[in-house]
């Protein structure tokens, strides 16, 4: 963000341990597998506390990511789905947050594994406040959907009974808390 900042620009990033980024699946039609990254870093450049016109970008490490279920991480870090050894990172960028009526919508472009496509996220702002060490922070909450084929996260199953194992619509879902830096 260094190339972009403007002299005024008040810089935030995101709190590890106050935060989580996470996605959800439907696996086999029925039910909902959750995942999250467990490493991820993120920053915000704003003009203002209300944070209208922030400049947004983020970032996580592949092979981070989590389900609780140990193959199934495994699997999803091969070339199956992310395939983290050749693409070690998820990245979005050109993240802008927009009030639009009074709604926040963060829009930016989202990168897995080769493929950059335009999304759009809907965000919950919490406020600002500060913590009893002395820090500012801001907090949001962030949900959308992504079609994961388009970004090329092609693998997939079919049940005897004619069922998808896991569907193509995944729920993006995140708790940020960011501190003034």
């Amino acid at each position: 963000m260094s190339n972009s900042s403007t002299l005024n620009a008040t810089k935030w990033a995101i709190d590890p341990t106050h935060s989580e980024i996470s996605f959800k699946v439907k696996h086999l039609v029925i039910s909902t597998v959750t995942g999250f990254f467990k490493s991820f870093e993120g920053f915000a450049e704003t003009e203002s506390d209300d944070f209208k016109q922030a400049k947004i970008e983020f970032t996580a490490d592949i092979d981070s990511v989590n389900t609780n279920q140990k193959d199934r991480d495994t699997h999803l870090k091969s070339a199956d789905f992310f395939d983290a050894e050749k693409f070690p990172k998820l990245k979005f960028e050109n993240g802008i947050l927009e009030n639009r009526g009074g709604e926040y919508v963060l829009v930016g472009d989202l990168t897995i594994k080769d493929t950059t496509k335009s999304i759009e996220l809907s965000v919950d702002f919490g406020g600002v406040a500060g913590d009893p060490y002395g820090n500012t922070k801001a907090g949001f909450e962030l949900e959308g959907k992504i079609s994961r084929k388009e970004f090329g996260l092609m693998w997939n199953a079919v049940t005897e009974a004619g069922s998808v194992v896991v569907s193509d619509q995944v729920k993006i879902l995140a708790n940020v808390q960011v501190i003034k830096q």
